[in-house]
């Protein structure tokens, strides 16, 4: 089974959001208001309003590469898991 290009893995979040916390501790621009320092935290709260500026490619097992909508699949994430955030 390939997983769908709507969806996401819990592992593809945690990568998400820690590539995004480790972009804003290394000085990239924070795309919302917070008056939070944190980076882990900014990250999470880019993630639920769905403004990673990041594209998710997945390698197959077939050796062919897979483009997932990330817009899309990070609204789904957010409306399945919404005690998360």
């Amino acid at each position: 089974m390939i997983w769908p290009t709507d969806r996401l893995t819990r592992f593809e979040v945690a990568r998400l959001l820690g590539a995004r916390s480790l972009q804003i501790s290394l000085g990239a621009p924070i795309l919302i208001k917070s008056s939070e320092a944190e980076a882990s935290k900014i990250a999470k709260v880019e993630f639920k309003e769905n403004l990673l500026p990041i594209t998710i490619k997945r390698k197959l097992p077939s050796g062919e590469t897979s483009v997932v909508e990330s817009k899309k699949a990070i609204d789904m994430w957010v409306r399945e898991h919404p005690g998360e955030f």
